[in-house]
């Protein structure tokens, strides 16, 4: 299992790299969430970009279409960006392992670690990002350019 106390900026930047698209587990339609302002950028950096909220289900987000659930989303997506907190993780995780074409990166949004739920991803053979944003991290590593 991958350290997840510290990652290689190498390691985030070949992620973020090789992703070209995410579904945003939790999406908000509130401007002042952090999900919104993480949706924005990576919009603006060029991802495809789908929202799963149940409560926002086929609505759009951002001109991004909303599913009720990460099974809804058509076709697959390379990385899950997930905000939910801790409690709710093991369920993501289960959704993400039933799906017929799993992502590559299951990516846990700040303040979000659950180790034991990380294995069961990572024995499945997905990548896990645990207590990082990748907005913060594709400014940090990449700047203006991506």
């Amino acid at each position: 299992m991958l350290d997840h106390d510290s990652y290689p900026d190498s390691y985030l930047r070949g992620i973020l790299s090789r992703t070209k698209s995410i579904a945003i587990v939790g999406a908000s339609d509130d401007p002042q969430r952090p999900s919104y302002e993480v949706m924005q950028c990576l919009i603006e950096r060029g991802y495809s970009v789908s929202a799963v909220n149940p409560k926002l289900a086929g609505q759009t987000l951002l001109g991004a279409p909303v599913y009720g659930a990460l099974a809804d989303v058509p076709g697959a997506v390379d990385m899950a960006d997930v905000f939910r907190n801790n409690a709710a993780i093991p369920g993501v995780i289960e959704e993400v392992l039933a799906l017929p074409r799993r992502p590559a990166t299951l990516w846990m949004q700040i303040g979000v670690r659950v180790d034991e739920a990380a294995r069961k991803a990572e024995a499945a053979g997905i990548e896990v990002i645990m207590d990082r944003c990748p907005k913060i991290e594709i400014l940090r590593l990449f700047g203006r350019s991506l």
